[in-house]
Formats: C-alpha cells, sequence, structure tokens
C-alpha cells in the first residue's frame, strides 16, 4: 500500500518515462577525464558539459528510482524509503521538465537547478539506513545476515550510484568558482598531499574521540607530506577519517581499564607506481575472524546506533552521518569510485590494519551500477 501511495499524483507519463530513461546506457568518466576537460573551464566546455549532464543525470537517477520500487523483505514500502524515493521522481521530473540547453544563460540557470538537486539528495544514507532500521525491527532477528544479500547488493549499488552523482553535479557547479583555490579542478586537487589529508582527518577523528571517551591515543603520521597527486580531498578526508576513527575507539575502549599508556594509531603512506596506499594500524585488540565478513555489511551495527532515536523529520533538518555503522561499506565504495579499494586485515587479540589503495593513474572509469 505505501508503494502505491508514492506514486499517487505521480503520472503515468513520467513512470513511463522514468522506466524509459531507466533502460538507456549510463556513460562513466574518469577522473583524469575530469581533470582535463576541467582545467579549461571556459564558456563552451562548461556548456558542452551542462548539454552532457542534462542528458545523463536523468538515466542515472531513472535507475535508482525504479530499483527502489521492488526491494525485498518489503524494504520498499518503509515510509523513510518511500521518502528518498520521492526525491528521487521529483528530480527526475524537474531535470526532464528543463528545455534544451542552448546558451550560456540557459547553462547557468541549469547549473543552479541540479544544485538545488544535491542539496535535496544530502540526507539520503542517513534516510536509507533509517529504512533499513525500520525493516529490521520487523525482520526475524535469527534471519542470518548471509541471507539479505540481495539487500548489501542494492545498497553498494545504490551508494556507489549517489557517488558517481554528487560527484559529476559537485565538480561541474565548483567549475563556476571565480576565485579557484590554487591547483584546484572543481572537486580535483591536482597536487593532494595525501600527508596532509591524512593529518587533517586524524585531528577531525582525534576530536570525537576525545569528546566522547574524554582522552584520545596519539596518532603518528609516516610518509612524505611533500608528495602529491591528483585526487579528490573530500574523498579521501571521509575515508581515512572513519579508519582513523574506528581505530581511536578500538584502543580506547582496549586501554580503558589499564594502567599501560594506550599505543598510538600508525599511518603510513606509500605512493606506488599504480597506487598510493594508506596504512592505518592500530593495537586495539582485533576483530574475531568470525565477524570480519560482518564489518563491510549495512545491517550490522552496535546496540547504541543513533538512529534508534531519530525520526524521519530529524534527519531532513540535520546531518545525522556518523554512528550508524556505514563509515566502512561507504569508505570503500569510495575507494572503489576511482579505482582504488579498501582491506581490513585483523589479528584478534591484536589489532587491526587497514589498507587503502588509491589508483594514481586516474584513468579507470567510474563503476556504473
Amino acid at each position: 500500500m505505501g508503494a502505491k501511495k508514492a506514486l499517487e499524483g505521480i503520472s503515468k507519463g513520467v513512470i513511463e518515462d522514468v522506466h524509459r530513461f531507466g533502460a538507456m546506457k549510463q556513460n562513466g568518466v574518469s577522473l583524469r577525464y575530469m581533470m582535463e576537460f576541467g582545467s579549461q573551464p571556459t564558456p563552451r566546455n562548461l556548456l558542452i558539459a551542462s548539454q552532457f549532464l542534462h542528458k545523463e543525470l536523468p538515466i542515472r537517477i531513472a535507475r535508482r528510482a525504479i530499483e527502489l520500487e521492488s526491494l525485498p523483505y518489503g524494504l520498499s514500502q518503509k515510509s523513510a524509503v518511500l521518502k528518498v524515493k520521492d526525491w528521487y521522481l521529483e528530480s527526475f521530473r524537474e531535470l526532464r521538465r528543463f528545455p534544451d540547453i542552448k546558451d550560456n544563460a540557459d547553462e547557468l540557470e541549469f547549473t543552479e537547478m541540479i544544485n538545488r538537486i544535491k542539496v535535496r539528495h544530502n540526507n539520503v544514507v542517513p534516510m536509507m539506513a533509517l529504512g533499513v532500521q525500520q525493516l529490521k525491527k520487523d525482520l526475524n532477528p535469527r534471519l542470518a545476515y548471509g541471507d539479505l544479500g540481495e539487500i548489501h547488493e542494492f545498497l553498494d549499488r545504490f551508494y556507489m550510484s549517489r557517488i558517481g552523482i554528487r560527484m559529476l553535479i559537485g565538480q561541474h557547479v565548483a567549475l563556476h568558482d571565480p576565485n579557484p583555490p590554487p591547483d584546484c579542478v572543481g572537486y580535483i586537487h591536482t597536487k593532494m598531499s595525501p600527508v596532509e589529508v591524512a593529518r587533517s582527518a586524524s585531528e577531525d577523528a582525534r576530536a570525537i574521540c576525545l569528546r566522547r571517551y574524554g582522552s584520545s591515543p596519539d596518532i603518528n603520521i609516516y610518509g612524505d607530506p611533500k608528495f602529491t597527486f591528483p585526487y579528490v580531498p573530500s574523498h579521501l578526508h571521509l575515508m581515512v577519517y572513519e579508519l582513523v576513527k574506528n581505530s581511536l575507539r578500538a584502543v580506547e575502549e582496549k586501554f580503558s581499564h589499564s594502567d599501560k599508556v594506550p599505543p598510538p594509531v600508525r599511518i603510513i603512506v606509500a605512493d606506488g607506481l599504480e597506487d598510493v596506499t594508506i596504512k592505518i594500524s592500530d593495537e586495539g585488540g582485533g576483530i574475531r575472524r568470525s565477524g570480519l565478513p560482518r564489518i563491510f555489511t549495512y545491517l550490522y551495527s552496535t546496540a547504541n546506533n543513533p538512529l534508534n532515536e531519530v525520526s524521519e523529520d530529524d534527519i531532513e533538518t540535520s546531518m545525522t552521518m556518523a554512528g550508524y555503522g556505514y563509515g566502512l561499506p561507504i569508505s570503500r565504495l569510495y575507494a572503489r569510485y576511482f579505482g582504488g579499494d579498501l582491506q581490513i586485515i585483523s589479528m584478534e587479540g591484536y589489532g587491526t590494519d587497514a589498507y587503502l589503495h588509491l589508483s594514481r593513474l586516474g584513468d579507470s572509469k567510474e563503476p556504473l551500477p
């Protein structure tokens, strides 16, 4: 019934249009192409980019709206998921209503519209997480996590697509900045220092740890701060922040009742020919081998999940981005988006090593679920 209610007020023509666009081929873009194309944000190049987005964004958004219709275990009928679907359908309608982009005045108007779409979708991740939480309350608690593989796979596809949509929109909007920061092409920093980004993300994670526990282990960073390569600093910051936050928490909780000084979390940045690898090592006791398969799932969370205390209205009015157990799976998607990966290796009783691989070649196209 809930899904039918969500479709009320949406014309049959729009639904048919969604399915028509959802069947079209998506076109991936590489980091290198974004950087080279965006290095000269002339009015002509911005016009060409907006014409591409005018065709591409409805295809990507339609695919996700279609998937949201038929999720297993009744997830599609959860009120939070219906709200997300409404956001996607509204964005699709806006894009389809927008006429062909013929000049720079059209391009500027289009840029303002897609920026509004990006803002509308700011809280998709916590809202979907709330929908999953609503589903978990209804499911048989004895249902094994392995039995929910379809939902994990859907969420991986859904969030990967979201990363791509937000990157394309954010990159295009940022290219309109009349005074871009030095060495920046939209979202991309052509001379990003991974050591400096790791330092900034670590400080943010340490501040969270201090606020929660009243103390925090030290963080030691090894690597050449002068080494740079082209990447998206906001993506790297998010990934390192999540990994360091997990390590600090593990160490702090292991040593909270000990007289010993907590060992530092170590971050090592290595630059290879193919990859830049960042290793984050802690001595926080590690993860049981039986628990390792669960760490990248969306249905595995601790008892103090903040989503237990929030409503859909809370999520719409504030950014509830931290603490609901999505840090690792989302970080792995960010790494994979530009051809990298994230691996976790643990020694139960000792600690955990996270290996964050970032492709420095920049020529792999976006994965398009």
